[in-house]
């Protein structure tokens, strides 16, 4: 089975008042289709830079990045984002929802812009297995912050995504709701049969995931089969 992923060589500098700063530095990494991958380490470790590089969010300074088949070293962002269309989902700490929206309103925007022609009803069934049905209809700055996860997850996992990625999704929770969260986003994982790659700094949210990578001062500490 070929990876959906592979990272080769990867590094990233940026410039900061004091000088070049590297955040990432010669990672190798490789991610199996349908594998739960979690990233973990401390803040400032370069977990967010590195998904936001495997995701073609961003670009390299050095080494590459194949995504589905493509390599993502080579494209502009429009090149980048078409590789993402209907085959890459989000799901980030702040939501990113459309305030003033209905839950039922965000889920079908993705749809409808990836010409599904049954947006309607498929954000009704996707918003009803994250446990929704009840909330269908209504604005979604008046949900509370788990229900807005679960809307973003919603919305990721309507357009049934080849890859998931999740930049810590439980960061503005509190620890029950953190763990309904994640055990969602495992939940339809494994329904669905789509790749997860979860980055956080709670070791706790590894209990249902295939692989962790650690981290530590931008780079690759340790692989660990779970």
């Amino acid at each position: 089975m070929d990876d959906c992923i592979v990272v080769s060589n990867l590094s990233k500098t940026v410039q900061a008042p004091e000088g070049p700063l590297t955040i990432l530095q010669d990672i190798e990494l490789k991610v199996k289709p349908g594998e739960a991958l979690v990233i973990t380490g401390e803040s400032g470790s370069g977990k967010t830079t590195l998904l936001g590089l495997m995701a073609g969010l961003d670009i390299a300074t050095q080494g590459e990045v194949n995504l589905l088949g493509e390599n993502l070293s080579d494209k502009n962002e429009e090149q980048r984002a078409a590789i993402r269309k209907g085959q890459v989902g989000f799901v980030f700490q702040s939501f990113h929802l459309v305030t003033g929206a209905t839950a039922l309103q965000n889920v079908m925007l993705p749809l409808e812009l990836s010409g599904k022609q049954n947006a309607l009803k498929l954000a009704e069934q996707v918003l009803t297995r994250v446990g929704l049905d009840h909330r269908l209809n209504t604005p979604v700055e008046h949900l509370s912050g788990g229900e807005q996860q679960r809307v973003a997850i919603a919305r990721a996992y309507a357009v049934e995504p080849a890859i998931l990625f999740a930049d810590e999704p439980t960061g503005n929770l509190d620890t029950r709701t953190g763990l309904q969260i994640s055990e969602l986003l495992f939940d339809l994982r494994d329904q669905a049969g789509t790749t997860l790659i979860l980055v956080t700094h709670e070791e706790r949210l590894t209990e249902r995931a295939d692989r962790q990578v650690k981290m530590s001062q931008g780079c690759i500490t340790e692989s660990l089969n779970l």
